[in-house]
C-alpha cells in the first residue's frame, strides 16, 4: 500500500482551479516567508502540486520541513546533481506552470534583474526566465526599500520581459504582501483558463434589506457566497467583473470590483444601466417591500401590522443580456424544480437557471440544477467554488 502525504488529503477540497498545474514556490529571506506555509497549502486545496525552492535567508526564517509537510514534496535548498532548476524550469517536458517568488526581497529582485543566480531561488528565476516559463514576483519589504530608484526600475525591468508583479500592501511603513487570497487568485488566473477574456461580467449577490421604520428591516437569508465565488470564478478567467453586493456574512477581496447595495429601490436605479455581456443573479431580492413607516415603531405596542407591496421583477428587465436567473425554494424535487425554472425562462427571457432547494445549501457546499429552456442540462453538487466553476463552464459552452 502506497502512503498517502498529509497534503495529498487536502488537494483539489476547495475547488479544481489548479488541477494539473505545478507550482514551484520560491521563499526568501523576508519576516513575510512565515506565510508560505498558508500560500503552500492554499495552493493545493485548488488542486496544484507544489514544488518549494528556499534561498539561505529564508531558512533563518522558516525551516525546510514546514515546507516539505506543507507541500509533501523535500524542499530544494542548493542545487545538486538533480538539477532540479532544469528538471522544473528548464526547456523539458512537463515542466512547471508557473515560478511564484513570494515573498520577494529587494536583494532577490535586484539579482533576477541583473541576471546574477547566487542562490537557489536566483538561479530557478534565471532558468524559468531563459526558458520562457511565466514568473510572478510577489514583493515584501521595508517601504524606504521599495521606494528606493533602482529598486523600482529594477521592478520595471523585469515587467518589461514579462514578470507579473502583485502590488504589495502598504502598511506601517512596510510592504507587505497581499492576502494569501490574493495571491491564490491571481495564480489561478496567470495559469488557469482564459475563456472569458474580454468580456464584462456583472455579478449581483447578497441579500435586499427593506426598511419597515428608521430602525428595523425585512430581509431574506443569503450569506453572498456563491455570488462572491461566482465573481472569483469569472475574475480568474479573465473577464472584468463587478460585483454588487448586499447585506452578506462573506469577506469581499479588495481585488474584486465592487458597489454595495441596500434596497429593492437601490438595485432597480442601479440596473437602469448594465454594460455588461454577462449577467449572473444569486442575489436574494425581496419580492415585497414595506410601507416604511417614519422614525421608529414603538416596542410597546401588543401587535403590528406591516403592508407588503409587490416589487417587479429584476431579472425581468434584463432580457437582452446573457443572463443568469436563480431560483431557490424550499422541499421541492428535482421535476418540479426543473418546470419552475422553465417558467422562469420563458417569462423572463433568461438564459440559463441556477436552481436549488434550500435545505440543500450547507455551508462552503451546495446541490443545484442548471436548467434551460429545453429542461435539465446538468446536476451539479460540491464546494461552492467547485460548483461556480461548473456554472461559468456552461456559460461558456452556451456563449460559443
Amino acid at each position: 500500500m502506497v502512503e498517502m502525504h498529509p497534503a495529498d488529503h487536502i488537494r483539489g477540497t476547495k475547488s479544481d482551479r489548479l488541477k494539473g498545474r505545478k507550482i514551484v514556490l520560491c521563499v526568501t529571506g523576508s519576516i513575510a516567508a512565515v506565510e508560505c506555509v498558508k500560500l503552500c497549502r492554499e495552493l493545493t486545496r485548488h488542486g496544484a502540486e507544489v514544488h518549494v525552492v528556499m534561498s539561505e535567508d529564508a531558512q533563518t526564517i522558516l525551516h525546510p520541513w514546514a515546507l516539505e509537510f506543507a507541500s509533501g514534496r523535500p524542499v530544494t535548498t542548493e542545487i545538486d546533481g538533480r538539477v532540479q532548476h532544469v528538471s522544473l524550469c528548464g526547456d523539458v517536458p512537463d515542466r512547471a506552470d508557473l515560478l511564484l517568488i513570494a515573498p520577494a526581497t529587494a536583494n532577490t529582485i535586484s539579482k533576477i534583474a541583473h541576471g546574477i543566480d547566487d542562490t537557489p531561488v536566483t538561479t530557478f528565476a534565471t532558468t524559468a526566465l531563459g526558458g520562457g516559463m511565466p514568473v510572478m514576483i510577489v514583493p515584501a519589504m521595508h517601504g524606504t526599500m521599495m521606494a528606493h530608484k533602482i529598486v523600482i526600475e529594477n521592478i520595471e525591468k523585469l515587467k518589461n520581459l514579462g514578470v507579473v508583479f502583485l502590488e504589495p500592501k502598504m502598511e506601517e511603513g512596510k510592504a507587505r504582501m497581499p492576502s494569501i487570497d490574493h495571491i491564490v487568485s491571481s495564480v489561478i488566473s496567470l495559469t488557469g483558463k482564459k475563456d472569458l477574456r474580454g468580456k464584462k461580467v456583472l455579478v449581483i449577490a447578497g441579500a435586499t434589506e427593506e426598511p419597515i421604520d428608521d430602525i428595523r428591516v425585512v430581509t431574506n437569508r443569503s450569506s453572498g457566497e456563491t455570488g462572491l465565488e461566482l465573481a472569483r470564478a469569472a475574475h480568474e478567467r479573465g473577464a472584468r467583473v463587478e460585483l454588487w453586493m448586499g447585506r452578506c456574512s462573506v469577506e469581499i477581496p479588495d481585488y474584486v470590483e465592487t458597489r454595495r447595495y441596500s434596497t429593492f429601490h437601490d438595485l432597480w436605479e442601479m440596473t437602469r444601466r448594465i454594460p455588461h455581456d454577462i449577467v449572473l443573479l444569486p442575489a436574494a431580492v425581496s419580492d415585497f417591500s414595506p410601507d416604511k413607516v417614519k422614525g421608529k415603531i414603538p416596542s410597546e405596542k401588543s401587535s403590528l401590522k406591516i403592508v407588503l407591496r409587490r416589487n417587479p421583477k429584476l431579472i425581468d428587465r434584463m432580457s437582452k443580456k446573457f443572463v443568469v436567473g436563480f431560483k431557490a425554494q424550499v422541499e421541492i424535487d428535482d421535476e418540479d424544480l426543473v418546470k419552475e425554472s422553465i417558467e422562469l425562462i420563458q417569462r423572463s427571457g433568461c438564459a440559463l437557471v441556477v436552481a436549488n432547494s434550500i435545505e440543500k445549501v450547507m455551508p462552503g457546499k451546495t446541490r443545484v440544477l442548471l436548467v434551460t429552456e429545453d429542461g435539465l442540462l446538468e446536476k451539479l453538487e460540491g464546494t461552492k467554488a467547485q460548483v461556480a466553476d461548473r456554472i461559468i463552464d456552461a456559460v461558456v459552452r452556451m456563449m460559443e
